[in-house]
């Protein structure tokens, strides 16, 4: 397949500044509403890099998002987000990003074009063999994605990779591509829109599919979120007492507070009868 950065190509909208708010809301909207059918079409690749994230995991692996800019932030947020979900170490799903820790909130001049960086930032997790790697590249050209999947390749590291370019060098790079076609942006080449929310949909996909895949999820209920604030409590005292059938709050909640999560809160009750 002959590569075009179609991420890049002219918006279908011309003369935005001449639109009524009403109608540049209602056109990006209109643009948001075609991402999840490209995600759709994308779904037999993401399925093929989920089994195997879940394998790995399963024999000890971990999972990397690597990244730059938008995406970078974007698999930042996904991997946080799962210890307090599904109650994992924070060491399980690691999230990188071109220019370091720094580049969350403020660009970092230069960092994606290093070629060198993104294997050093793999190397102080003592990245190996168990592990995969998935870079995360909208245009699917940037150096420090595209050369971290090369080095990953090179040392036996199953990867993966999200862009929004069919046939792009990232893809290339990686075992398992997902490919998500999105098609121009409503503001010429802000991949922050539409290529964002598809990276997006995607992250969310593969995170959940792995968590349940390994165990982390029972039913439909994250048995395991971490309680870090009331809310959190509450719901999961309400889980507890539609699981174990528990008819009085207050004892849910305290059995819950005691175990510390839903699932060990469970088991304890099943041990005792």
């Amino acid at each position: 397949m002959e590569f075009k950065k179609v991420t890049e190509t002219t918006s279908k909208y011309r003369h935005l500044e001449k639109m009524t708010i009403n109608e540049i809301l209602t056109n990006i909207n209109n643009e948001d509403k075609t991402v999840p059918h490209a995600v759709e079409k994308a779904i037999p690749q993401i399925e093929k890099l989920v089994a195997v994230i879940a394998d790995k995991m399963l024999l000890g692996g971990r999972l990397f998002y690597l990244g730059a800019g938008t995406s970078g932030r974007l698999g930042i947020v996904d991997a946080s987000e799962c210890p307090p979900t599904f109650g994992v170490p924070h060491a399980l799903v690691v999230g990188l990003i071109a220019g370091g820790d720094a580049a969350i909130r403020n660009p970092v001049e230069k960092a994606e074009d290093s070629r060198d960086q993104s294997w050093i930032d793999l190397k102080a997790h003592d990245v190996c063999d168990k592990d995969v790697v998935v870079g995360i590249a909208a245009s699917g050209t940037t150096p420090y994605v595209i050369t971290a999947l090369q080095r990953c390749k090179e040392n036996g590291i199953v990867t993966g990779a999200i862009t929004c370019n069919p046939g792009a060098p990232v893809a290339k790079a990686a075992d398992y591509p997902i490919e998500v076609e999105v098609g121009p942006e409503f503001v010429t080449g802000s991949t922050r829109m539409k290529s964002g929310t598809a990276q997006k949909l995607v992250l969310n996909m593969i995170s959940t599919s792995v968590m349940i895949k390994i165990g982390r999820v029972e039913d439909n209920k994250m048995v395991n979120m971490q309680l870090t604030n009331e809310k959190l409590v509450d719901r999961g005292t309400k889980m507890l007492m539609e699981t174990c059938g528990i008819q009085d709050y207050e004892q849910a909640k305290e059995l819950l507070i005691k175990h510390g999560g839903v699932k060990k809160a469970a088991d304890s009750l099943k041990n005792q009868n």
